[in-house]
Formats: structure tokens, sequence, C-alpha cells
């Protein structure tokens, strides 16, 4: 008999699994936040409508964020002149003072924002681990979610495609 509840309630808990994980296939908008720049602009949603838009959550204190900048800003100087944008979001935890200085020292080319309250991580699914990136299309549908460095070569086909993409 219990081994019977066992098999139940595991088959029962996979597919609540595999249903959160479905309704999350279909609901791919971006949240509709703003940033806060470290310049103090505030850029909305509708800064960005219609264009390609790579949202890379990142800390100065992170290795591998630190490593895949490079890659990150070689990705926008290809890409920018074709309408897409770059905002690299700054984890809550990361001071103020680190991100400023890195972005002018590196000469970040793209928007870079600052999420003092941690308010931008939460609404993209939670963000805890950095680097965390999100590639939207001209719709602002999420169309990938990179955890890690992402394969910047892949990266590019796909925002290649969306840039191309009519709709």
């Amino acid at each position: 008999m219990m081994n019977r509840q066992l098999k139940t309630a595991a088959r029962t808990l996979a597919l609540l699994v595999l249903m959160s994980g479905l309704t999350g296939c279909f609901d791919k908008s971006a949240p509709k936040i703003a940033f806060k720049t470290i310049e103090g602009t505030t850029l909305t949603p509708a800064d960005y409508a219609g264009k390609v838009v790579f949202v890379n959550f990142w800390a100065t204190s992170c290795t591998t964020c630190v490593q895949e900048m490079p890659g990150v800003v070689d990705t926008y100087n290809q890409f920018k002149g074709r309408g897409f944008k770059t905002i690299a979001v700054a984890m809550s935890y990361d001071r103020p003072d680190y991100v400023v200085n890195f972005a002018k020292t590196r000469n970040l080319p793209f928007d870079v924002a600052l999420d003092l309250d941690g308010s931008a991580a939460k609404a993209y699914n939670n963000v805890q681990v950095t680097p965390t990136s999100y590639l939207l299309d001209k719709k602002g549908n999420i169309i990938k979610t990179y955890v890690g460095q992402p394969d910047f070569k892949a990266l590019h086909a796909l925002i290649d495609q969306a840039l191309s993409d009519k709709g």
C-alpha cells in the first residue's frame, strides 16, 4: 500500500513539474520593467520596442561575468547597427561604484543598469546565478535564456535570425 502511494505521489509530482514547465513555454514575454542606468536615465520597454535585446545579469565579483564581457561587447558591436541592443544589469549585491568603475575602465558601449533593490532580477524569473542572460525578439518575447557564458557563435546566429525576422 505504501509503495503504491509513493508511486502515485511521484507521478503527481512529475506531472506538476511537467505542467509548470510547459506553462513557462507558452508565456515567453519578457517582464515589462524599467531599468535605471549608471548615467541616471530610465530605460523602459518602449525604448527597446522593435529591437532585438540581450539582457545580461552580471556582477563585478563574478569571474565568468568578467571573462564573458569582451564577448558581450563584441556581440553588441557586431549587431548594433541592425537594431540590436544590450543592457548589462548589475546584481543588487554589486557595489554601484564598482559597477561604474568597471563600465568606465572597459568602455562598455551599451547600457549598464543597477538593480539596486533586486526587482529586475526577481522579475526575470528570480535570477540568482550570474551570468544569466536573456535574448529578446523584436516583440519583447524571450527566445533564449543563458545561464553561464553563452556559446557566442550560436548566439550570433540566433541574433542574426531574430534581426532578420520581419514579424
